[in-house]
Order: C-alpha cells, then structure tokens, then sequence
C-alpha cells in the first residue's frame, strides 16, 4: 500500500480535517481527498466521515490507525536505514520526570555515556499519563517512562528508578511551623492533585491507606508549573516526587511537610514497543543511562 495514503490517512484525523491536513504536508486540498479515496478503495472501506466541521475515524479507521502509524514509522526506519543517518527514538515522559530529571539523563546519552553507536535523534513528548498513554498504544511513542500506578503494564518494561515521595507547602502555610504532620491533621486544608489518576493521587497509596479520604480537593489539570505556583502561594498542599519539586524547595519556595507516616518510594518504568530495530540499540542504551541517574539508589535494594 502507497505509504502516501496512510499519510494523509494519519494527517487528517491528527488536524481534524482536510484542510489542515493539506497544509500541514504541503498539498492541494484535492490531492489529499484524492489519496483518501484511494486508500479506501484500496481497502473496500470507509475510514473517515467527511462533515463541514471537520473529519472522523470510522469503526474502521480506527482500527486501521495503529497499524497506519506502524507502517510510516517502519518506512522512516528504512529511509534512516539506507541514508545512513541515526536511528529516532520517540520518547514520552511525566512532567514530573521531565522537570529535572529526564533532560540529564538524555544528555548523558547524547554526550556518549552509553558508548559507541548509542546515540540517536530523540523527539521528546512531555504529558499527563493519560496523554502518554494514547500516544504510546497508538504508536506515536517507542518509549514512555512514568511513576508506577500500580497497573501492570503490557509488553516490555522495567523499573529504572526510584524517587522520594514528598508532602509540600508554602513556607506560611498553617502546617509548615508543626515539626510533624498527621494524615488527620491534612483533611482540613485543600489538597491539589495535577488531574484525576495523577501521580500525586497514586502516591496516596504509598500510605498504605487512602490519604485523601474525606479531603478536600483541587484539581490543576495540564501544568505542574501551576500546581506548584499555588502551592507556593498558600492554596493548599501537595504530594509529589522529590524531583518535580527539587528546585522549589532548594530555592525555599516551598517546604517539606514531615509526616509521622512514612511513605515508601515510588518506582519508575520504562515501556517500550519491541522490534524498533536500529533504534533497539540506543533505546537499550538509554535504559541503561537512566539506571545509572536513579535518583534514590538505595531503594532498589529494599524492593
């Protein structure tokens, strides 16, 4: 099948329509409506419902889409392949992960601490997990590394790191002069989670028990940033990984809450779809340079 009509097949339902399709890979508007018609024809089914609005998968075309988007990521494989050039590797992290610490370990391949024949043009994709998850099941990622939920994930995947879990406030919050904090003692300020099934809700489960139970809650969907900012400006408090908050609390923009709980680490994973060919190697490699930058050690060894 022309690789061309699985083109304009992945453009039109990514942009919404045929016309920004159309701009988006540089053709006539008629051009792409004609390499539609032809994959359909080619296939004996309607994948898209044209409408004034815009365009939508059918039942078919989104069944067709994955394997769509494997084909055009195979044939970029081929074409890196007989140029010569580097492998890609399509990355997907957490916010929380990519805020400090994913940027180091990528560096760290980049400057060749993996060795020889390791390195290779890395597209990063920073999102919530639900946003990463789609793009990873529909193929637009190779690899996603986020903080374990619990679920067991499907395919290939490992546990590449640790991190600390921790409660925050703003310096002037209520419960940042209390040298010790109850899990009682939070349900009466506001608590702020990024989204629902966040990181910071799964933590809850590092208690042992729901934290959360009877608290008041917030929800700052789509940005740490602003999560941290209102926490920082007294809105309510937080449980995050250390690493999403290192930098605010260095710079004393925010406190650690200590509570009389202990709450274990948290795990994080690497997914990755297997059979990425050349791009095997440097994915191996990252994996490896991400065990190296594990940002709590020594909790491997009580796992």
């Amino acid at each position: 099948m022309d690789t061309r009509y699985l083109r304009a097949f992945v453009a039109v339902a990514d942009h919404g329509g045929i016309s920004a399709a159309a701009r988006e890979l540089g053709y006539a508007q008629s051009s792409v409506s004609a390499q539609l018609k032809r994959l359909e024809a080619d296939l004996g089914v309607t994948v898209l419902v044209r409408a004034g609005t815009g365009a939508t998968l059918t039942e078919a075309g989104q069944r067709l889409m994955p394997h769509a988007r494997e084909a055009l990521e195979l044939d970029e494989r081929m074409r890196r392949a007989a140029l010569g050039a580097r492998p890609r590797l399509r990355i997907g992290a957490q916010e929380s992960l990519a805020h400090v610490w994913m940027p180091d370990v990528l560096a760290a391949l980049e400057y060749g601490a993996a060795g020889p024949r390791s390195s290779a043009d890395v597209e990063l994709t920073v999102g919530s997990r639900q946003h990463l998850e789609q793009a990873f099941n529909g193929g637009e990622l190779d690899l996603v590394f986020q903080y374990d939920n619990g679920v067991r994930a499907l395919g290939p995947h490992a546990v590449v790191g640790h991190d600390r879990t921790v409660l925050v406030a703003a310096p002037t919050h209520p419960l940042a002069r209390q040298k010790s904090v109850s899990a009682e003692q939070l349900l009466a300020y506001d608590f702020l989670v990024a989204e629902p099934g966040c990181t910071s809700q799964m933590m809850v489960d590092r208690f042992g028990r729901d934290l959360l139970a009877g608290a008041q809650l917030a929800t700052i969907t789509g940005s740490l940033s602003a999560l941290l900012r209102l926490t920082a400006h007294g809105h309510g408090v937080s449980l995050l990984p250390e690493l999403a908050v290192a930098r605010e609390l260095e710079q004393g923009e925010l406190v650690e809450l200590r509570l009389t709980e202990p709450i274990r680490p948290v795990s994080i994973i690497a997914q990755w779809h297997p059979r990425l060919g050349l791009a095997e190697r440097p994915l191996r490699a990252l994996l490896d340079v991400a065990r190296r930058a594990d940002p709590l050690p020594e909790a491997s060894h009580r796992a």
